[in-house]
């Protein structure tokens, strides 16, 4: 009875050891991320707990005392505001450029191609446009920008429905809840996202580039700061590649 109550306690440590280091991590890197993970863990490291969401809401959390170890952003805004704030061990380091992509659900018939006319005549017949919180999720304000780039802020506005992130953005275009919406290319080429959908890649050039800085928060364990170094590695960077994610 005594080994049995003394494995009991033991396996809960351990469970509890496992979930102890928590990871915020962008919704835009959610497939890459899972295939970094399983990559990490193979190497014979720890396992981590990963949370998935907006770059803006970590950020906010962080701030009020959430227990976050590594914070993988979708962009440099956030994190350098969490190390201006003194939250953060460094500045961190910029892990990959990202890829704004229009995507569209193959059911409606809708077919993308990269040609103004065309995007203006589908964003024009379209009910609903989904799209990201601007002021918490980097694609999003990314988004924005390039639909005002392009001069279609005003035929699109009225029909823009919002996700907290890019994960939920996307999610209204797989669902057919929106007719179309901006996501990022990672999770346009998700096996998941892919199979329903069909999506276009937009030029750079009307938008700022998406430059996803990650940061080691101040007490950070070593399970943390093994992974902030697996991510600027060779494993890491192949799967970041196959995501359409550029290197820094």
């Amino acid at each position: 009875m005594r080994q049995l109550i003394f494995t009991f306690f033991f396996l809960l440590a351990q469970s509890v050891a496992a979930q102890g280091t928590s990871i915020a991590v962008a919704a835009n890197m959610k497939d890459a991320f899972n295939e970094i993970a399983l990559a990490f863990k193979a190497s014979g490291k720890s396992e981590v707990r990963v949370v998935y969401g907006s770059s803006g809401n970590f950020t906010a959390q962080i701030m009020n005392g959430a227990p976050f170890s590594l914070f993988i952003a979708a962009d440099e805004h956030f994190p350098l505001e969490l190390y201006k704030n003194g939250k953060t061990i460094d500045a961190g380091s910029i892990y990959a450029i990202g890829a704004l992509a229009l995507i569209a659900k193959t059911s409606t018939g809708i077919h993308l191609v990269d040609n103004k006319a065309e995007i203006t005549q589908i964003i024009s017949k379209a009910n609903k446009v989904a799209i990201a919180k601007p002021e918490l999720a980097p694609y999003g304000k990314a988004a924005v920008e390039y639909l005002k780039s392009e001069g279609l802020w005003d035929l699109a506005k009225e029909k823009l429905v919002y996700g907290d992130n890019i994960g939920i953005a996307t999610t209204y275009v797989a669902t057919g809840a929106a007719d179309i919406g901006f996501t990022a290319q990672s999770l346009a080429m998700s096996p998941e996202v892919s199979k329903g959908t069909n999506y276009l890649l937009l030029s750079s050039k009307f938008y700022e580039p998406i430059k996803q800085r990650m940061v080691l928060i101040k007490g950070a364990p070593q399970e943390a700061v093994s992974l902030y170094q697996f991510m600027q590695g060779d494993q890491a960077k192949v799967i970041l590649q196959k995501y359409g994610y550029t290197l820094p």
